[in-house]
């Protein structure tokens, strides 16, 4: 049984997948349509990706008039010496600096109102300015019909109010070009609390729930074009309140920092609110505001509360404004170091990510993946979460714990984690039946998602499970003490599941397990179906969704989770830093219990280590030739792409199993954790070999980055113990490591696994944490070469933008290892395709350079981390964080079919039908109902890709992270 759990950490992958196919369309455009002039009305959306030496641009040809296009030309001219390579979505050609696009055979009628896009990939040196016009069949045309702008004026960011007042909500709206605004929407979430059709645009809201709310205002034009504004947090109070804004400060010693107070709700006489020091840092002071006078008429006017540090002290201190009849509001503010400009970064950011109106967590405090709800890839909805985004909490609460002295928040973010993605006994009721002799039965993997279910096979032999036994008598569990990997925060897709009870449905509240990926390397998350993990036959087919993935003469109600290795390291990692800062501060006994439980984690972590069916490393081909491991001499020793368990629901049916992955990943590597859990005494696991085999995953996991280094320094994809996930035969000459097999996409195709730049970063941070922790010379060996290579790739500009890699392209293969004497891997080579201003991406990569440089003295790896931080702070901060602009072409996929095999037929929790005719979106038809759904609409429809700007989790926290870890290091 294999829940074939795959995950997607970037979009970017998406784009470069979707371009690579968009390639070959070139070689159809064997003839166009004869062009017509007459009456052409149209507008050109020009967009670029650049990197200083070349560029791709990306054209949508839109028809502004009545009749359709019969066959198009377009023609434009550049001003530089900027030189076509390829097109694609038509015929290009260029004479001097004129290019001219013809369509291709498929895409030469554009109907009224339509549009058609096509691209191509140029050289140039010097200035690449945008052409100035554009002229289609000999027309000029407009320039492409912008969307209108929104704006959210009221109610301000970050206001409280009380609950059954009226909170006021008020809009700007503007259209572009010849249009008028014909309506503004406004909506709380995705929920669409009314709409005003004349400015001004207000609407007044008095039924809002106590708690946050994340309020967005929408704009139509007269076009049907529409654009929502950004989101405006605020929250709804169960009655009269003090407001404090912001509730995170830093200020440094000897400075002055100030906060707002203002009333949530009018009050019939004039209110006086005292501010005072309530605990904490007695080298902090209230210096101005400590009693303010608010009146009927000057409520919601803030008022200034301003704090002083003294020149010596340091740690956090609490400050309440409160008033007689108003809940009061507190306040943290921490006293820095004078030269920590960097850890007051990392407060103002901390404070905007835990803000509850700014959206970033659910009622229950659990981590979104994202504020956004529209968006799509690991996870196929905003309001999802991953083990990742838990990780990522704790890791961020560790760092404020370094910063403000504070360990509370760190062990509650454990608590949190263990409450709601550690599955509990009763969502794992069966693992005493579970047969460490015989862990699971055989399913081979399938190359493509319409090859599904994969069948049962019993005759072939699976290895025993050397660590359930030792596992056991460590904890006294046969349950599994390990994050299932994703989660339906909100529960929008309905299963509902609550501990013990499968599938609780649409009306139960708060987080539901779900899982999503599970048919083979090609099956992308467009082409999914979300299932629950606990499958109690109420939704899907007559087997719950049982059979679309396993082929079998019976099915059983059960439940299955899948862990996420590189999630759980990280868990471990962060665990490491709270107990070396907790230690440096006297303080390890306050995060001594939590740190036990990071051991307990990487202990069961170890399954990761494990062949997928516990067969021998090594040469393994043929699923019956491949002999069954006996033991240890089944573990790889890398951390691979999950592990996974699961059981019978039925208590009395007395059967689980455990599995672990033959696909091994180099960006899911994490020396520090292994370092950690092999050598670090608070953290070494309580099992009979849970340390040695920890410490021999240190090694093997150096080594695995050795093996798999360019030439030119990047790491290349990984190995697999079982290749095509079914034990075939591998190309001849295909490189091994300890016997297993080089694939350079290792995991999965749809994009291809090891294409983002992103894994680069995330692992190669790990090595640097571990080399600047013990300064080991087989680190430095990998970083020296990485870093350059690097480096040599990223380009920060005067004005402090950047561009980083993007999208990576691999040729050859690396040397079959000999640990007594590696190889050059002269063979190996990597490119950029096309580069980035990602701000997660280039925050992991800010603190590569940062541990790097700390520990070997490297100028230009510090000084590069220190542009990344200022660029990002000084161009990219926002209300909510920091983020960019992002254009979303893949969003064209949500139209795309999912494979669903003929004669099968179900219904998810909400009605929509499962069948052979099913879409991405025709099963989640929530979507129409997002106020950013109009965007994809358009584009579905022939318009330009939409733009979003999305604050996720993970990255913010990450570049919280990048500025605690420069100050702590290099400030």
């Amino acid at each position: 049984m294999d829940p074939g759990r795959r995950r997607r950490a970037a979009r970017r992958w998406w784009t470069a997948a979707l371009a690579a196919l968009a390639l070959p369309l070139t070689m159809l455009a064997t003839g166009t349509t004869a062009a017509h002039a007459a009456g052409v009305q149209c507008s050109v959306d020009y967009k670029t990706n650049d990197w200083g030496s070349g560029f791709t641009a990306d054209l949508t040809i839109t028809n502004r008039g009545t009749a359709a296009i019969d066959g198009w030309t377009l023609t434009y001219g550049y001003t530089g010496n900027q030189k076509l390579s390829n097109g694609w979505n038509g015929t290009w050609s260029q004479s001097g600096q004129t290019v001219t696009v013809k369509n291709a055979s498929y895409n030469g009628t554009i109907a009224a109102g339509a549009a058609v896009s096509t691209g191509a990939q140029f050289s140039y040196t010097g200035t690449n300015t945008a052409p100035a016009s554009f002229a289609v069949n000999g027309t000029t045309c407009a320039g492409a019909h912008r969307p209108p702008v929104a704006v959210l004026t009221s109610p301000a960011a970050g206001a409280v109010y009380t609950q059954g007042d009226a909170v006021p909500l008020a809009a700007t709206a503007a259209a572009a070009d010849d249009a008028t605004v014909s309506k503004v929407e406004f909506y709380d979430d995705t929920t669409l609390l009314g709409t005003d059709t004349s400015a001004p645009y207000t609407l007044s809201a008095s039924s809002l729930t106590v708690g946050s709310h994340s309020l967005v205002a929408k704009a139509y034009d007269s076009l049907g074009v529409s654009a929502e504004s950004a989101p405006v947090g605020i929250t709804v109070a169960s009655g009269p309140a003090v407001v404090a804004s912001p509730s995170q400060l830093g200020v440094q010693q000897g400075k002055s920092g100030t906060f707002s107070v203002k009333l949530s709700t009018k009050p019939s006489a004039n209110v006086t609110v005292g501010v005072a020091r309530s605990g904490g840092n007695t080298g902090l002071s209230v210096t101005g505001g400590s009693s303010l006078t608010f009146t009927p008429s000057t409520w919601d006017t803030a008022q200034a509360v301003t704090v002083t540090a003294d020149s010596s002290g340091t740690g956090s201190a609490t400050f309440t404004a409160s008033a007689t009849g108003y809940t009061k509001a507190t306040v943290t503010v921490t006293e820095l170091a004078a030269s920590k400009a960097y850890d007051a970064r990392f407060l103002d950011l901390y404070g905007k990510i835990t803000n509850p109106a700014n959206g970033y967590f659910s009622p229950e405090g659990i981590p979104y993946h994202s504020v956004e709800t529209l968006i799509v890839e690991a996870p196929d909805h905003g309001h999802e979460t991953t083990s990742e985004a838990y990780s990522y909490l704790l890791w961020l609460q560790a760092m404020y714990g370094k910063v403000s002295g504070d360990w509370s928040k760190f062990n509650g973010a454990w608590d949190l984690m263990e409450k709601y993605m550690i599955p509990t006994h009763a969502d794992q009721p069966t693992n005493s039946f579970y047969n460490a002799s015989k862990p699971a039965t055989y399913a081979p993997e399938l190359d493509t998602p319409n090859e599904y279910p994969a069948k049962l096979d019993t005759s072939v032999s699976v290895g025993p499970d050397p660590i359930a036994g030792e596992l056991k008598t460590a904890y006294g569990t046969d349950d599994v003490y390990g994050m299932h990997w994703i989660q339906d925060v909100d529960n929008v897709y309905g299963y509902g599941d609550e501990p013990g009870r499968c599938e609780a449905g649409p009306t139960a509240t708060g987080p539901s397990y779900i899982n999503t990926f599970q048919r083979g390397p090609q099956e992308s998350v467009w082409e999914t179906v979300p299932q629950p993990t606990c499958d109690a036959f109420e939704y899907g087919g007559a087997n719950g969704y049982l059979d679309l993935f396993t082929g079998d003469s019976s099915y059983a109600k059960q439940w299955k989770y899948t862990d996420a290795p590189d999630a759980d390291a990280r868990a471990v990692q962060a665990a490491y830093w709270a107990d070396v800062w907790a230690k440096a501060q006297g303080k390890s006994g306050e995060v001594s219990a939590t740190v036990a439980k990071a051991a307990k984690m990487g202990d069961y972590l170890r399954y990761a280590m494990y062949d997928k069916y516990f067969k021998k490393i090594g040469n393994c081909v043929g699923p019956s030739s491949c002999a069954a491991g006996t033991g240890k001499d089944a573990s790889h020793y890398l951390l691979s792409w999950y592990y996974a368990w699961g059981g019978a629901s039925d208590t009395n049916a007395g059967w689980a199993w455990r599995i672990g992955s033959s696909h091994v990943h180099g960006g899911y590597q994490n020396p520090l954790a292994a370092y950690a859990l092999s050598a670090d005494a608070d953290l070494k696991p309580k099992s009979a070999s849970g340390a040695s085999d920890w410490g021999k995953s240190l090694q093997r996991q150096l080594e695995f980055y050795q093996w798999l280094q360019s030439s030119e320094g990047a790491i290349a994809g990984g190995a697999t113990n079982s290749w095509q996930g079914r034990y075939a035969t591998p190309p001849a000459g295909t490189p091994t490591f300890y016997g297993m097999y080089y694939d350079w996409q290792p995991v999965y195709h749809d994009p291809p696994s090891n294409q983002w730049f992103g894994f680069q970063a995330w692992s190669m941070e790990r090595v640097a944490e571990y080399y600047q922790q013990t300064g080991s010379a087989a680190a430095k060996t990998v970083l020296d070469k990485w870093v350059k290579w690097a480096l040599s790739k990223t380009t920060v500009n005067p004005d402090g933008t950047y561009r980083i890699p993007s999208t990576l392209q691999w040729s050859g293969q690396p040397d079959t290892w000999n640990a007594a004497s590696p190889g050059s891997n002269s063979g190996l080579h990597v490119t950029v395709a096309d580069y980035t201003n990602d701000v997660g991406v280039a925050a992991a990569y800010a603190k590569t350079l940062t541990y790097y440089a700390a520990r070997s003295g490297d100028a230009t790896a510090k000084s590069t981390a220190k542009a990344l931080l200022d660029g990002m702070w000084g161009n990219y901060a926002d209300s909510l964080g920091i983020a960019v602009p992002e254009t979303r072409s893949d969003y064209s996929r949500f139209g795309d079919s999912v494979y669903v095999p003929s004669g099968w037929s179900g219904k998810m929790p909400n009605g929509d039908t499962v069948d052979a005719s099913s879409t991405f979106s025709s099963i989640r038809s929530f979507y129409k109902n997002d106020p950013a759904w109009s965007k994809v609409e358009a584009y579905l429809k022939g318009g330009a890709a939409p733009v979003f700007t999305y604050h996720r989790f993970w990255a913010e926290a990450d570049i919280a992270l990048a500025m605690g870890s420069y100050a702590e290091l290099l400030e």
